[in-house]
C-alpha cells in the first residue's frame, strides 16, 4: 500500500532527531560503500579457501554489481512510493541477511548467489539514505547535513580497504561480510524509532519493473559471456546474443512505456549523453584497476591483505581532502579542462603501476602511482557530477544522477568481466605470480587507453553549463568506484517513478 504524501518535519541538525537521522543514514550507506571496497582485498583468500578459479572471483565482485546497477533506479522509485524510511530499513535488513549468507557460504556458488542478493539490498538502501536527509531536515540545515553525511561516508570508504585487510588477515575473509550484521542490528532499530517517514506523494500506475528486469538481465548475460568467453563454446555465444537481445528489448520497452525507468528523452541533451560516455570510460578503467591492483599487490608483490588494503588509502584520502575544492575550481573555470586533465592523470598513474612487480617497494613503486591516481580522481569526479546535474532540467536532477551512478557501476562490472579476457589472464592466473604479473602488465595499458579515450571525448564534447543550473550538494566524496549519488529536491535519486 502506498504511503500518503506528507510534509517532512523541519528537523534541525542540532536536535536529537537530527543526530539520529545522520547516524542511521551514515551507518546504512557505509554498509554498501564499505562492501564495494573491501571485497577486492579479500579475493585471494576467498579463492584459496573455496578453491575458486579467476572466473569465480570475477563473479564474486560482479554478481553484486549486476543487481545493484540494474535495480538502483527502481529502488529510489520504491522509496518515493512506499516511504523512504520503510524501503531504507528493508534494504538494510535485506543487505544484512544476504551478508550473513555470504559469510556462511560453504562454496563459491552460494557465495555468488548471496552476493547477487546483497546487490538487491544495496539498491534499496543506497538511494534512500540521502533521500531521507533531503526529506527530513530543515532547508537551512540541509546543506550541512548532506556535508556531514557525505564526509562520514567518505571516511568509511577510506577505512574500508584497511578494515578489509585487517579482517582477512585476522578473523578471516568471512568477517568482511559478517560485520554488516551487527551494523544493521544498530541501524534498523534506530531508523524505525527515530527517523520520520516521508514519501514522494500519492502515486498511481505501475513501476517499470520490466525495464529494470531487462536492464539487469542484459548486464548479467553480457557479463557471463565475457567471463566465460575463454571457453569459446556455443553456450557462450548464445548467452552473448541473448544479452544483446535483452539490451535491445530494454531500449524498446523504455521508448514505448508510459513511465520508463530511464526516459529516452533525457538523452536528448548532448551534454548529458557525452558526460555519461565519459563516465563509462573512466569508471570502466577504475573498476578494472582496483580489481586487479588488489590482486597484484598480494599475488605478485607479496603484500599481506592488511598491507594491500592499507596501500590503497592515499587515493581515497586525497578525494576526501580535496574533492570540494576541485568542484569549486570547476565552477570557476568550467568542466572541460578538469574532465580532460583528470583522466589523463589517471592514465599516467596506471602506467606507473607497471613498476609494481615482485618485491615492489611501497614508497618508491606503489605510492607514486596511487598519489597520481588520487590527483586524477580529485580533478575529475566532482566536475563530472556537477556537469551531469547541470545538463538536465533541475526537476530531473535525481534521475540524471541515478542514471550516471548506474552507468558507472555497469562500466565497472563490464571491465571486471572483460579485462582479464583482454589481458589473456587464464582461469588459474591468480595462483601464479609470474602469470598474473604478465597479464597485469598487459591490462594496465588497456585501462590507460580507455582513460585517454575518455579525456578526448570530454575535450571535444563538454561545454560550460548555463548559469543558474543545479549544483551538487555532495561536495565531499570518498568512493573510488562510483560518482556521488544526488537526489532531486526532497526526493530520491531515482527514475521518474510510477505513473501519476
Amino acid at each position: 500500500m502506498a504511503v500518503a504524501a506528507q510534509h517532512a518535519p523541519a528537523v534541525r541538525i542540532s536536535s536529537p532527531t537530527g543526530r539520529w537521522i545522520l547516524l542511521t543514514t551514515v551507518l546504512g550507506s557505509s554498509m554498501a560503500m564499505l562492501d564495494s571496497t573491501v571485497v577486492n582485498v579479500a579475493l585471494p583468500r576467498i579463492g584459496r579457501d573455496l578453491d575458486a578459479n579467476l572466473a569465480a572471483l570475477q563473479w564474486t565482485v560482479n554478481a553484486y554489481m549486476v543487481t545493484l546497477a540494474g535495480l538502483i533506479l527502481l529502488g529510489g522509485s520504491l522509496g518515493d512510493r512506499y516511504g523512504r524510511r520503510r524501503i531504507f530499513v528493508l534494504g538494510v535488513v535485506w543487505f544484512a541477511t544476504a551478508s550473513l549468507l555470504c559469510g556462511l557460504a560453504p562454496n563459491v556458488g552460494i557465495l555468488v548467489a548471496a552476493r547477487a542478493l546483497q546487490g538487491i539490498g544495496g539498491a534499496l538502501l543506497t538511494p534512500g539514505s540521502l533521500a531521507l536527509i533531503q526529506a527530513s531536515f530543515h532547508p537551512d540545515d540541509r546543506g550541512r547535513a548532506v556535508g556531514l553525511w557525505s564526509g562520514f561516508g567518505g571516511i568509511g570508504a577510506a577505512v574500508g580497504p584497511f578494515l578489509g585487510g585487517w579482517l582477512v588477515a585476522g578473523p578471516g575473509w568471512r568477517w568482511v561480510f559478517l560485520l554488516n550484521v551487527p551494523v544493521a542490528l544498530v541501524c534498523a532499530p534506530i531508523a524505525v524509532r527515530h527517523v520520520p517517514e516521508s514519501s514522494g506523494g500519492p502515486a498511481h500506475g505501475r513501476f517499470d519493473v520490466l525495464g529494470a528486469a531487462l536492464g539487469a538481465l542484459s548486464l548479467a548475460l553480457v557479463t557471463y559471456a565475457l567471463i566465460e568467453a575463454r571457453g569459446g563454446t556455443l553456450a557462450v555465444a548464445l548467452t552473448a546474443a541473448a544479452g544483446v537481445l535483452a539490451a535491445v528489448a530494454f531500449v524498446y520497452v523504455e521508448k514505448h512505456r508510459r513511465d520508463p525507468i530511464v526516459p529516452p528523452d533525457i538523452f536528448a541533451s548532448r551534454q548529458f549523453t557525452a558526460v555519461n560516455l565519459v563516465t563509462l570510460c573512466v569508471y570502466a578503467a577504475f573498476g578494472g584497476f582496483f580489481f586487479l591492483t588488489a590482486l597484484q599487490l598480494q599475488v605478485v608483490a607479496g603484500y599481506s591483505p592488511l598491507e594491500a588494503g592499507t596501500a590503497l588509502l592515499p587515493t581515497t584520502a586525497l578525494m576526501l581532502l580535496f574533492s570540494a575544492r576541485s568542484g569549486a575550481l570547476a565552477d570557476r573555470i568550467g568542466p572541460r579542462l578538469p574532465l580532460t586533465v583528470g583522466p589523463l592523470l589517471c592514465a599516467v598513474a596506471l602506467l606507473l603501476m607497471l613498476r609494481v612487480g615482485k618485491g615492489a617497494d611501497y614508497l618508491t613503486d606503489v605510492l607514486p602511482a596511487l598519489l597520481v591516481m588520487g590527483a586524477g580522481m580529485v580533478t575529475l569526479v566532482a566536475p563530472l557530477t556537477a556537469t551531469v546535474l547541470a545538463s538536465v532540467d533541475t526537476s530531473r536532477a535525481g534521475l540524471a544522477s541515478g542514471i550516471n551512478n548506474a552507468a558507472a557501476r555497469a562500466a565497472g562490472l563490464i571491465a571486471v568481466a572483460a579485462l582479464p579476457l583482454l589481458a589473456g589472464m587464464g582461469p588459474e592466473a591468480y595462483r601464479s605470480a609470474d602469470a598474473f604479473d604478465a597479464a597485469f602488465r598487459r591490462a594496465m595499458p588497456i585501462c590507460a587507453a580507455v582513460l585517454v579515450a575518455g579525456a578526448v571525448l570530454a575535450f571535444t564534447t563538454v561545454r560550460r553549463p548555463a548559469p543558474g543550473c543545479r549544483r551538487p550538494e555532495c561536495r565531499t566524496h570518498g568512493s573510488v568506484t562510483t560518482p556521488p549519488l544526488e537526489t532531486g529536491r526532497g526526493g530520491a535519486a531515482s527514475g521518474t517513478g510510477p505513473a501519476s
